[in-house]
């Protein structure tokens, strides 16, 4: 590490990086309400944030592991786990009476048609309002789960029509 007078040293969640200020600063001068998806290796996390002095504040929030109470027993980790996440999280956050948002990514490098892309594809068909381009999306056919065997296509369309009648 540098030493002397001139050194600057970062700030800790940039040195753990954690933090990318320079980007949270841009989502936070739009004075829209975030999309905020993080992807973990066993689930995956969506919320709708706004920035607070305090804090930020969650407005909605909905977790892939939530999914196994509507009837999902594959994996929580996939990218249609992903897209019914980011459908009750959308879900959950026009209910509470946010129109729209912006897409936080996080510190990921975003890869097209992945999960933190089939998330926001699901928020958008839940009703909130993400500008994005159509080619990042991913395929109906990966978000359906058509890839991961002949179970899961079934499942994902009961799962998903529990969340649009709204008893999630």
């Amino acid at each position: 590490m540098a030493r002397g007078p001139r050194y600057h040293v970062p700030y800790r969640r940039r040195r753990e990086g954690k933090t990318d200020f320079r980007k949270r600063l841009r989502h936070l001068k739009s004075g829209q309400p975030r999309l905020v998806v993080r992807r973990t290796l066993t689930k995956t996390i969506v919320q709708v944030a706004e920035y607070h002095p305090d804090g930020d504040r969650i407005l909605a929030q909905a977790t892939s592991p939530e999914l196994a109470k509507m009837g999902w027993s594959a994996s929580t980790s996939t990218l249609p786990a992903a897209y019914l996440t980011g459908l009750l999280a959308g879900k959950r956050a026009a209910a509470s009476g946010v129109e729209a948002a912006i897409l936080d990514g996080g510190l990921g490098k975003p890869t097209l048609g992945g999960k933190v892309f089939g998330a926001l594809q699901g928020a958008v068909d839940g009703g909130l309002k993400v500008p994005h381009g159509e080619d990042i999306l991913p395929k109906e056919e990966r978000i359906r789960g058509e890839h991961l065997g002949e179970e899961v296509p079934g499942m994902f369309d009961k799962v998903k029509d529990k969340i649009m009648e709204g008893s999630a």
